[in-house]
């Protein structure tokens, strides 16, 4: 070994990252676990009462109720202007606000929980990016070194020798 030749000094690098938190888990699946049968029927109802169908067949019935009553020929059950139809449907919206109320709160606090999930996945993701990051530095390091030992090691060449072109 010459005298001009420096010891490499011992590479470093940052320990394993080790995951210490529990594994993620579908916050849905487990919301939809804990659920009762009646969350479960409200739901199931504010979904039907929400769609195109259920606003479909509801038309077509009031429709026929308007229709039968005005074209009645022996008895006119409901005539214009059509009270007991009026009282059927205020029963309907006062017994499906609540329920669509009910359901939509549900609907909330799954959307509170999903927000927090995402926070929790994101802190997660930010830690390891970190230790990735670190990493990454401590390999640059290590790349400086090794390159800076690699130009030790090359012989010297004058640098008027190295950008001479040859005559002709």
């Amino acid at each position: 070994m010459n005298q001009n030749t420096v010891l490499p000094k011992k590479l470093h690098f940052p320990s394993p990252f080790k995951h210490q938190h529990p594994p993620v888990q579908d916050v849905n699946q487990l919301y939809e676990e804990q659920l009762t049968v009646g969350q479960r029927a409200a739901d199931g109802v504010a979904n039907a009462m929400g769609s195109w169908t259920f606003i479909v067949i509801q038309s077509v019935i009031l429709l026929f109720w308007i229709i039968l009553n005005l074209a009645a020929w022996v008895q006119h059950w409901d005539p214009y202007p059509f009270i007991l139809m009026n009282l059927v449907l205020s029963t309907q919206a006062a017994y499906a606000a609540p329920i669509i109320m009910m359901s939509q709160n549900r609907q909330a606090a799954k959307d509170r929980l999903d927000a927090h999930q995402d926070f929790v996945i994101n802190q997660k993701a930010e830690e390891e990016i970190r230790v990735i990051m670190d990493h990454l530095e401590a390999q640059d390091q290590a790349i400086i070194q090794i390159h800076q030992l690699l130009l030790g090691l090359q012989p010297h060449q004058p640098a008027e020798t190295v950008d001479q072109e040859p005559n002709s």
